[in-house]
């Protein structure tokens, strides 16, 4: 099956309902697979009626397998998911795969923000070093399950700065400023952030694979 051949259907679905993380997907996928319509043809998990997925792994790899695995058995479709999160040195890498649920509460970015910043208040400037890590999947569903898996990985490293800045992107994205700019990732364009995030690393690792699978040569891999 290829991207011209379905007009209009979704072909590539990623494992997530975080409208952020589909829209950095769809910018670096566009113009990258002939014939795909990156605006219709790649959806969320909600779009494409998938499951939700526990993260029970305890890796970024082992989570964002899982995610792409049960997506693409459920929906037929080729899937990607990603996990990822932030790495503070003086934490020992957490929160790591807890980023999302740092405060208790899943998804609220806001109140993960502020626990962090207030865990790390005491901590002097020149050791808050962290670093955005991302691990990225692709799952190609085959007639008895999934038929090939790919992993990826990518990594963004900077400094916490002490006070939030920014209205773009989101989570932690405001509070980490990338190593050789005078900047946080929330005050970066979309552009900008594309092309040194760790989860715009992890995806453009994938692209060869994306290209193959919607080639229709994904499955034939293993």
């Amino acid at each position: 099956m290829s991207a011209e051949t379905v007009a209009g259907a979704p072909l590539l679905v990623l494992a997530t309902h975080n409208k952020g993380k589909l829209k950095e997907l769809r910018e670096l996928l566009r113009g990258q697979v002939p014939g795909l319509d990156v605006d219709t043809q790649v959806v969320d998990a909600a779009a494409a009626g998938a499951p939700d997925v526990a993260e029970t792994g305890v890796t970024f790899a082992e989570n964002s397998l899982l995610k792409a695995r049960a997506v693409a058995e459920a929906t037929g479709l080729v899937a990607i998911a990603d996990d990822s999160g932030l790495a503070v040195d003086v934490l020992g890498g957490a929160p790591g795969i807890f980023s999302a649920r740092w405060s208790g509460r899943h998804g609220d970015d806001e109140a993960n923000l502020n626990l962090l910043l207030a865990q790390l208040s005491d901590v002097p400037d020149e050791y808050r070093g962290a670093a955005f890590v991302c691990a990225a999947a692709l799952a190609v569903p085959g007639p008895d399950g999934v038929a090939h898996e790919t992993v990826e990985y990518g990594q963004l490293e900077g400094t916490l700065l002490r006070q939030p800045r920014g209205e773009g992107g989101f989570g932690y994205d405001p509070v980490l400023q990338p190593a050789g700019m005078d900047r946080s990732c929330a005050e970066l364009s979309s552009e900008e952030k594309n092309a040194i995030s760790h989860r715009g690393q992890a995806f453009r690792a994938l692209l060869p694979a994306i290209v193959s699978a919607l080639s229709g040569n994904g499955s034939e891999r293993s």
